[in-house]
């Protein structure tokens, strides 16, 4: 059996943004569990913290579905015509065209970090549609694998990474996809703008922490896109404060406000 994850980026006609989150969690629910494969799926809005502000984020929402099967070419397609549904009910606005559904088989689950608290939800997500250099292919996953995935799940509310590439098979309709492989990354904080300048201070060698990431590498290509979403769906949500292995009290009162 195979991991897949669906993400379908969307947005919703003003006014009927909770008869899309009734029917999310209601009748399309009860249509999922239905699926063979299928194992959750979970909605997610876009939020104001982001690590690259100049980059544009013409979706305000982002629903993951998640299968396990060993024959994506009969189960995957399914979820075509219950978003199809939705889309026909008027619930998805499309008048710029600009609904992707994006397929990825996984090359594994979530990889936790010392942060992650097991057993609860992730507040938040980011997710990157992705590209490594041709001919590079090898360096950039073992630079992921081995390096980038561990350091950032040490930043706090940083919990868990996993990673994919596009499958051949895809649900309708399908579009450009800017990304061959996604990466995704799960939070457990309540303070994400935290978080983020925490995660770029990192990267920059400035972290109160004392915390340092490796130079990206040059594997990895500029032809991405970063995304931040917070979790909306469900009854079960994220309380516990900054999700961190470490010692807090390191940062100055004023860091959420001004960085390092």
């Amino acid at each position: 059996m195979t991991l897949y994850t669906t993400i379908h980026f969307h947005n919703v006609p003003t006014g009927r943004e909770g008869e899309y989150a009734a029917w999310f969690d209601g009748k399309h629910a009860d249509d999922l569990n239905l699926l063979r494969g299928f194992r959750n799926a979970d909605r997610f809005e876009i939020t104001p913290e982001q690590v690259m502000a100049d980059i544009a984020q013409p979706w305000r929402y982002m629903s993951v579905y998640d299968f396990e099967t060993a024959t994506p070419e009969i189960d995957l397609p399914a979820l075509g015509p219950l978003l199809a549904n939705a889309r026909e009910a008027g619930l998805i606005d499309d008048t710029r065209e600009n609904e992707r559904i994006f397929t990825y088989q996984l090359y594994s689950d979530w990889r936790s970090g010392p942060n992650h608290q097991t057993g609860k939800p992730f507040s938040s997500m980011f997710v990157i549609p992705a590209n490594f250099v041709a001919g590079m292919e090898e360096e950039y996953h073992h630079w992921y694998d081995e390096i980038h995935i561990p350091e950032v799940c040490r930043v706090p509310g940083f919990v868990a990474m996993r990673r994919g590439r596009l499958a051949d098979v895809q649900v309708e309709p399908r579009r450009f996809c800017p990304g061959s492989e996604i990466v995704m990354c799960g939070h457990q904080t309540d303070d994400l703008l935290f978080s983020v300048k925490d995660f770029s201070a990192r990267a920059r060698g400035v972290s109160p922490s004392g915390d340092q990431m490796e130079p990206r590498s040059k594997a990895g290509s500029f032809a991405r896109t970063v995304h931040f979403f917070r979790k909306i769906s469900g009854t079960e949500r994220w309380d516990g404060g900054i999700a961190y292995a470490g010692d807090l009290s390191v940062y100055p009162p004023d860091f959420r406000i001004t960085g390092a």
